[in-house]
């Protein structure tokens, strides 16, 4: 039977190393469900975070072979064949163990983000809005907040010192789409510029 090598990091905040596990190839699995049979084998004491296991909830986001992805949706035959497959904690955050990493520092940064503030409602009790802006709106809120984004964008993964000063950019997202509702009538402006340091990303 064909087999398959995950070097697996094992650790916790003090420190760690990879670990081989030769698993069965089974047709058809994602990462995760190796990860699950690791669990189930040679390590189940192995910690990994994961709800959905279907792309939906963002909880399983780790580097597999150094790229940020949802352990989920990864299939390991998209994987190249010939060498193990690493699967490594996101770097940008904390670990707490093994796989999961401590991602409060988002949440954080989203408690201090004002909340939608609607202007009161028509005389018919009712607020009206363009199919356009509806649909924009949607597409911001697609996001699952697996926190991808910001574990590969350099000025935090990089420099821990710049959390305090820089949002990242699922929070730039979720200011965007506040700003641009027709119906808020608050303005984040400043609070982009000042508390959450737009002025750091060399990409906008």
């Amino acid at each position: 039977m064909a087999e398959v090598v995950m070097r697996v990091w094992r650790g916790d905040p003090e420190g760690g190393t990879f670990t081989d596990y030769t698993m069965p190839a089974v047709e058809g699995e994602v990462v995760l469900d190796v990860i699950h049979r690791i669990q189930a084998g040679p390590a189940p004491d192995l910690a990994c975070r994961w709800n959905c296991k279907a792309g939906k909830c963002g909880s399983c986001s780790a580097e597999v072979n150094g790229i940020p992805r949802l352990l989920c949706m990864t299939r390991m035959d998209s994987l190249p064949p010939d060498g193990p497959v690493v699967v490594a904690p996101m770097r940008t955050f904390p670990v707490i163990r093994d796989l999961v990493t401590d991602v409060s520092f988002n949440y954080e940064v989203a408690r201090r983000i004002p909340p939608f503030t609607p202007e009161p409602p028509g005389p018919d009790g009712t607020h009206r809005m363009m199919q356009i802006d509806i649909e924009r709106g949607q597409e911001f809120r697609k996001c699952i907040e697996c926190f991808m984004c910001q574990d590969v964008c350099h000025v935090i993964r990089d420099h821990e010192e710049n959390k305090t000063a820089f949002a990242g950019p699922r929070f730039f997202i979720r200011l965007m789409e506040l700003e641009s509702h027709p119906l808020d009538t608050l303005d984040r402006r400043e609070l982009i510029r000042q508390d959450m340091g737009v002025g750091y990303c060399n990409i906008t």
